[in-house]
């Protein structure tokens, strides 16, 4: 049996100390609290403090999945010492870092004021780029609305067959085949129903920049896009980040559901310009800085 000292693990000079120090003592995490009001009932919440360093250190590590994150409170004593030995359940992880966008958005904000203190941000050079990252959604379940309605008549025609079938089987007293086409059936209504109640409220999703029209929407999840990449096709999001060229400092990050980037480069733009702002590090930093990007982002729009 070995006595561990847990706040011993955190060494200066590391990153998860780095984190444990700037959260407890520097971080105003008061956006979280308004959250977490059940003193009279319910269980006892984690505190924001500990659910925060805990999904930091593990994206630092390159852990996006709740379930690791947890298994990791189990068996890192990095993670014990950020979490003070306790194991949050994934489920509460996940809630947190989905629910919490605006708050999390200000530690954000405060930890740049923090860099910017610190000496850390040039101001002279922001370079941006891109990566596509996978969703949490099928491409099979992609199309635009009338497409939408085509497949759902395709799979009631399969029902309808499978129906028919089924009715035969029975007069034969062919069992198999009855449990095959009833187990096809319920599957095959399954299929119909989900595209029904999305077709119900559903709107055209119309495209961005060149591609002005209506593109193809997600039943599972309608904010991710269809994108080409050099490994093949993907249902996801294309993440842009923006670095300060001197420490590689990240001074904005965005979720796009669109593959093309033109159209990105000005909301990018207007994004950290109203943040130097807001936060009052330079009231008009675009005019001093030179901004990079990859042909990527460049149209005729843009060059203007």
């Amino acid at each position: 049996m070995l006595v561990v000292n847990l706040e011993e693990q955190l060494q200066p000079g590391t990153f998860e100390h780095a984190i444990h120090y700037l959260i407890e003592h520097k971080i105003d995490l008061s956006a979280f609290h308004t959250h977490y009001c059940n003193d009279d009932n319910g269980r006892p919440a984690y505190d924001p403090a500990l659910l925060l360093k805990i999904v930091l250190f593990a994206y630092s590590k390159g852990i996006t999945s709740s379930r690791e994150i947890e298994w990791c409170c189990h068996t890192n004593i990095v993670f014990k010492a950020l979490s003070g030995d306790l194991v949050p359940h994934f489920t509460t992880i996940a809630e947190f870092i989905s629910g919490r966008t605006d708050a999390i958005l200000s530690v954000f904000e405060q930890v740049l004021l923090v860099c910017d203190e610190q000496g850390l941000l040039g101001r002279e050079l922001l370079a941006m780029d891109g990566c596509k990252m996978s969703s949490n959604a099928a491409k099979e379940w992609s199309g635009k609305l009338s497409e939408l309605e085509q497949k759902r008549e395709k799979i009631k025609r399969h029902i309808a067959h499978h129906l028919a079938a089924h009715k035969e089987a029975d007069a034969r007293d062919e069992f198999d085949q009855t449990a095959r086409h009833a187990q096809a059936i319920d599957t095959l209504e399954k299929a119909a129903n989900r595209i029904e109640k999305f077709l119900v409220d559903a709107e055209p999703r119309m495209g961005q920049g060149r591609k002005s029209g209506e593109v193809q929407s997600n039943i599972t999840d309608n904010e991710s896009a269809k994108m080409r990449t050099s490994k093949g096709t993907l249902q996801g999001y294309n993440g842009i980040a923006t670095v300060d060229r001197k420490h590689q400092i990240v001074v904005a990050a965005s979720a796009f559901g669109s593959g093309p980037e033109q159209f990105t480069l000005p909301v990018i733009l207007a994004r950290i310009q109203a943040r130097y702002a807001r936060l009052k590090m330079n009231q008009n930093i675009l005019a001093d800085t030179i901004v990079k990007a990859d042909t990527g982002f460049a149209s005729e729009a843009n060059m203007a």
